[in-house]
């Protein structure tokens, strides 16, 4: 698994009634593997892994892995605020043939520097695992001292590193793998800051242009799509995503709660932004501004 550069931070699609949408999520998984990602993050922040019950995400690993886990690595989100839930839906992912778990430090309820540690070194036990660092959502970083002290242990594969290139560059130098969690800064990151890959959330939308962008140079794609990114990133993730995936036709429009739609005046200017890469967007037909009433908003505790 070092070896591999793109992994795409799968979106979950819903039907109607919230439940997710299996034959959505199998076509878009399809299109990653065909258009060149390696992976997938199975209920991480952009699958939503956060609306789900443990038995929906456990659920879902599983049935990733069993429709395509003889053509694409599955790395299962089973990292928790509380170590021992994270334990136990680690343990279950690994049981239900995972390759290897992405791991976040603790949040909200912050712990200690020698709390991390602890925890880290307790999820780790129990397989393969990247660990997580983006302090813009936990509101804690992980340091650099922590890293390398983890790096030592046999099931600890890397970083996906949500803080920058020219950290990924010390890392580097200390012989700890990076995969960029920064669409905007990946393909620099690549080719300038020895960032091993990315964990992308735009392959959702153009798998092969991004696939690209990690196996060649090309500042001018790269340069092309910079906009494009700016705005799958104007609200926070994933929000632009589940609206630009449904502009496409690629998904329902169903949002469970808290997340809804980007504003008309957003989906105007994505719309024109989709348009531009279209022949890019594997099974999309049409891109459609859509009117608010289209939009389905999720909050019952049925699904």
């Amino acid at each position: 698994m070092p070896h591999l550069v793109c992994f795409a931070a799968i979106k979950t699609p819903y039907l109607p009634n919230g439940k997710f949408d299996l034959e959505a999520y199998d076509a878009m998984v399809e299109q990653q593997i065909q258009h060149g990602v390696e992976g997938l993050i199975v209920g991480g922040t952009t699958g939503e892994g956060q609306l789900m019950s443990w038995d929906e995400h456990i659920m879902l690993i599983a049935h990733t892995v069993n429709q395509f886990g003889r053509q694409i690595k599955v790395i299962g989100n089973t990292g928790s605020n509380s170590t021992r839930e994270a334990l136990h839906a680690t343990e279950q992912g690994f049981a239900v043939g995972m390759d290897a778990a992405l791991q976040i430090n603790p949040y909200y309820g912050k712990t200690s520097m020698a709390g991390l540690h602890e925890h880290f070194r307790a999820v780790l036990a129990e397989g393969p695992a990247i660990v997580y660092n983006v302090p813009g959502r936990t509101g804690q970083d992980i340091p650099d001292d922590l890293i390398l002290s983890l790096a030592g242990h046999e099931n600890f594969l890397g970083v996906k590193e949500c803080t920058g290139n020219a950290r990924i560059e010390r890392y580097h130098q200390s012989d700890v793998l990076c995969w960029s969690g920064n669409d905007d800064e990946a393909h620099a990151g690549r080719h300038k800051h020895h960032v091993q890959g990315v964990i992308s959330v735009t392959s959702n939308v153009i798998p092969g242009l991004f696939a690209k962008l990690m196996t060649q140079r090309d500042d001018e794609l790269a340069s092309s799509l910079d906009e494009l990114i700016s705005w799958l990133f104007c609200e926070p993730n994933p929000i632009p995503l589940n609206t630009a995936l449904a502009m496409c036709g690629l998904v329902r429009p169903v949002f469970r709660l808290p997340y809804v739609p980007l504003s008309r005046e957003q989906r105007e200017r994505g719309a024109q932004l989709l348009r531009a890469v279209q022949q890019h967007i594997p099974g999309c037909k049409d891109v459609r501004v859509m009117e608010d009433d289209e939009f389905k908003l999720i909050s019952s505790a049925s699904y």
